[in-house]
């Protein structure tokens, strides 16, 4: 597994800053203003990622693996 397995974007449009994504994974999102925003694009497999994607309440966030294949949200 490489260091950088999956890619997470947050949809600026979609986003109305909840807050459960920065409160189920902290260390990968954080909310600036009226937008939540990831830490990094790019980071290592990391299941907070999926389950702050799965609970979004605007799908504003994606996850893709290293293939650009979308994993999250999960259906």
């Amino acid at each position: 597994m490489s260091a950088v397995a999956w890619t997470v974007e947050i949809d600026p449009g979609l986003c109305i800053a909840s807050g459960s994504c920065p409160a189920i994974a902290p260390e990968l999102f954080v909310l600036e203003g009226a937008h939540a925003r990831a830490v990094r694009e790019e980071i290592a497999e990391d299941e907070g990622a999926l389950n702050a994607a799965d609970v979004c309440p605007a799908m504003a966030i994606t996850v893709r693996d290293g293939s650009g294949e979308v994993i999250g949200p999960r259906p």
